[in-house]
């Protein structure tokens, strides 16, 4: 703020233009009501002693006016800028100084041969431009002191030199009244003033919102991009990695039908247990794949929880006991609503995460009824989790203490396929935990309103029977091809394996097959579900059917759920490719 303001006590430049523009968009309308004014004011007072005075006076009021319009003009047109804003706040004191002077000029040009009515008259035309003048600039406080002070002293001087100690009152009564009119014109200036500033915060409240919005969405997109980054690459490293791993299952299970001495059979066994874990780790992958997916399918049915709760003491017992801790699972008679298969994905991944992360003592899971709900508890006396990760638990790929990433630990998938599985049923997960004593983690399931008939019946292996089949195999994978080869003829079949939709047509053209097996993603971006169309129309049949995939993307697994044709995921195993095939002709 420079010395100038400081003087007139003016705002910071930027709240002054405000405070200008509007001073000067009132300019306009009062221009107008001027000519009744002076019209009423010349007939009233208009004698032949005055008459030259009046005219004069009534065109100096006209003039003054107009200069007042076209500086609001002019500067409202762009001259008006923080750097010009005292200048034009000088300028608008002299031109209402002089105008108030002008204005007072009536009375030294009517009231020596005014009548008792046009002294009325003066003095009421002198205190409605007053008025006027202090509404109009009043915004601007020190343009309204220039045309009262110009106004009261012309006019106090006239009133002064009048004879009668009449017009001397008049004169007293004058100075309050504009000093009532100064007081009121404060306030106005203050309520402005207050007026606009609010309007500069707001705007920059409004401002920086769209600042922080615009970074919000900025930091939105850019996560979108990174998880869609991350479940293409997940995708297309799955797929390329369960290609080689499902051919050495292949491999590894025609190996095990041939005569092997003590030393090989041992070998094999330990590449077997070791194709299982990555087996078991890719089909954690595909698990979260398909939840973020969306084509996880809900079957609700009533069931029995003891069930579930003995084949998991049967399948995770032994792993908590070569740890050497006590897996415990008490007896329940609760019946519940829910889809049995993924509460008991939901189940097996919750105490297998706390068989992992419990070093001594044990893990416990039991049941308790809450009002139409059962909460399902699995309790350990594990690391425990601290209070700020408590939520982050269920990120994807995220675990505690395994800087390493030791595989044995898992993906850090278990607790987020949980979590993804729990919101697709509509069930409530929670957890509780003490660092270094263990932790809680809580399923609410609703209780089954009608009869449980029957459990859900339990997956019975079936002997490997020889299959007298005529099978034609899709895929274009070499490896997986001679792999998929070797293991249908050890079970009997006749297989033609081929590697694109051409060669299959000319192979089922030269012999029909009586099943058809394929790999979702062929060459030339042609898929198995496209293969094994073309296929039955030559045909003419609707032949049985597989599609096995090693795709995870979200859009590829829609993509063959809506085949309708049964789906399986590699690697897959000789008992389930076996199982599928009764099922497929059987059907």
């Amino acid at each position: 703020m420079n010395r100038p303001q400081q003087l007139l006590r003016l705002p910071g430049d930027r709240m002054l233009v405000e405070l200008l523009r509007l001073l000067m968009g009132n300019v306009g309308a009062s221009l107008l009501p001027i000519f009744p004014l002076l019209a009423i004011v010349l007939w009233m007072m208009s004698n032949p002693s005055n008459a030259l005075g009046l005219w004069v006076w009534a065109a100096a009021v006209v003039v003054s006016r107009l200069v007042h319009v076209f500086h609001a003009r002019y500067a409202l047109s762009g001259d008006l800028t923080e750097s010009t804003a005292v200048r034009h706040v000088w300028i608008l004191i002299a031109i209402n100084g002089l105008d108030g002077a002008i204005w007072a000029g009536l009375a030294w040009a009517g009231l020596d041969s005014a009548t008792v009515v046009g002294t009325a008259l003066v003095m009421a035309v002198m205190a409605g431009v007053t008025a006027n003048a202090m509404a109009v600039n009043c915004v601007v406080m020190p343009v309204f002191v220039a045309f009262a002070t110009g106004a009261l002293v012309c006019l106090g001087l006239k009133l002064w030199l009048m004879p009668d100690p009449a017009y001397i009152a008049m004169a007293l009564i004058s100075t309050v009244y504009v000093a009532t009119l100064t007081a009121q014109g404060r306030n106005g200036a203050r309520v402005a003033l207050d007026a606009i500033t609010l309007r500069f915060e707001n705007m920059a409240l409004i401002q920086q919102l769209r600042i922080e919005t615009d970074k919000a969405q900025a930091a939105h997109q850019e996560a979108e991009h990174a998880n869609q980054a991350k479940t293409r690459f997940l995708a297309a490293a799955s797929h390329d990695l369960r290609q080689p791993i499902h051919a050495q299952g292949l491999f590894l299970e025609v190996l095990s039908r041939s005569p092997l001495s003590p030393e090989q059979q041992e070998v094999l066994a330990n590449a077997r247990a070791t194709s299982d874990t990555t087996t078991g780790m890719l089909g954690t992958l595909l698990d979260f794949s398909r939840i973020d997916a969306g084509v996880v399918e809900v079957r609700r049915a009533p069931f029995h929880l003891q069930p579930l709760l003995n084949k998991i003491d049967r399948e995770l017992a032994p792993q908590a006991l070569a740890q050497g801790l006590v897996l415990r699972l008490r007896e329940t008679r609760a019946a519940i609503d829910s889809d049995p298969v993924l509460v008991e994905m939901m189940l097996r991944n919750l105490v297998s995460n706390a068989i992992r992360y419990t070093v001594r003592g044990g893990v416990l899971v039991g049941c308790r009824k809450r009002g139409d709900d059962t909460v399902l508890e699995v309790w350990d006396t594990g690391i425990g989790i601290e209070a700020d990760q408590l939520q982050t638990v269920f990120r994807e790929f995220h675990q505690l203490g395994n800087p390493e990433r030791d595989r044995e630990k898992g993906l850090g998938l278990g607790l987020a396929i949980v979590d993804g599985l729990a919101r697709a049923l509509g069930h409530t997960l929670s957890v509780c935990s003490r660092p270094r004593r263990g932790s809680v983690f809580r399923l609410r399931l609703p209780n089954a309103r009608a009869t449980v008939v029957n459990d859900p019946p339990q997956a019975v292996a079936r002997a490997m029977r020889r299959l007298d089949l005529h099978v034609l195999v899709i895929d274009d994978d070499a490896a997986v091809r001679h792999g998929m080869q070797k293991l249908l003829q050890s079970w009997g079949c006749d297989c033609t394996a081929v590697e694109s939709i051409d060669q299959a047509l000319a192979a089922a053209a030269q012999r029909g097959p009586q099943l058809i097996i394929s790999d979702y993603r062929l060459r030339d971006q042609c898929t198995g579900a496209q293969a094994i169309a073309a296929v039955r129309a030559q045909s003419g049949l609707p032949l049985p059917a597989l599609l096995i995939t090693g795709d995870t993307a979200p859009d590829r697994l829609r993509e063959a759920l809506a085949s309708n044709i049964p789906l399986l995921h590699k690697p897959v195993s000789p008992a389930q490719l076996h199982e599928q095939m009764v099922q497929v002709m059987g059907s």
